[in-house]
């Protein structure tokens, strides 16, 4: 049985309401927390399937804030590549090709929730509960076609290193489970302005 139910599920059409981006008053320690995770990550992965298998990957994730959102309070670009041409990296997309290598995603922040453009596992939209544990770390729940997915990012030693664990569930079984230490780079890039 899937650990989420059906009323645990969020919508993905913009939140009722929401006609400009001052009707939403996003948490001001939440945008905080989204700010101190803007900039270039090195990010080393291990992922575990339920058939056994284990891989390890090199990844590197940019994430950048636009100028001015079109909606919701703030607005977010992630972009995602392999750091370089290893054999593991490339073992891992041959037995897994529904992973992109390369990818880029925007998300808006609608108050404790996240619209992304799409999700990691597919190109569909799809909306993202936000929790915070504490200032340091936040709960990312995620529900979309046949997957249930909760994401752990905790941000350690004054920002430069993130810990994401990230457990998925396919048709209420949990499938993937993983593990992503990660390095700052570097820092924030300018807002992006769009014309």
């Amino acid at each position: 049985m899937s650990l989420f139910t059906a009323q645990n599920r969020v919508p993905l059409s913009a939140p009722s309401g929401t006609g400009s981006a001052q009707s939403i008053q996003v948490d001001s320690s939440l945008r905080r927390w989204f700010s101190r995770n803007l900039g270039l990550w090195r990010s080393r992965r291990q992922y575990l399937f339920s058939d056994d298998q284990v891989y390890h990957l090199d990844m590197n994730l940019k994430m950048e804030i636009f100028a001015e959102p079109q909606a919701g309070e703030t607005r977010y670009r992630f972009t995602w590549w392999p750091e370089s041409s290893l054999t593991s990296n490339q073992a891992f997309f041959a037995h897994k090709p529904w992973f992109e290598q390369n990818g880029v995603m925007e998300a808006t922040l609608w108050g404790h929730q996240l619209q992304r453009s799409r999700g990691y596992l597919n190109a569909d939209p799809v909306r993202t509960r936000l929790r915070q544990v504490d200032e340091h770390e936040t709960i990312l729940e995620s529900h979309y076609q046949q997957w249930d997915i909760i994401e752990h990012i905790r941000l350690v030693d004054q920002d430069r290193y993130r810990y994401r664990a990230i457990y998925s569930w396919e048709n209420g079984e949990l499938s993937i489970v993983e593990h992503h230490h990660e390095i700052r780079l570097e820092d924030p890039y300018p807002p992006i302005q769009e014309s």
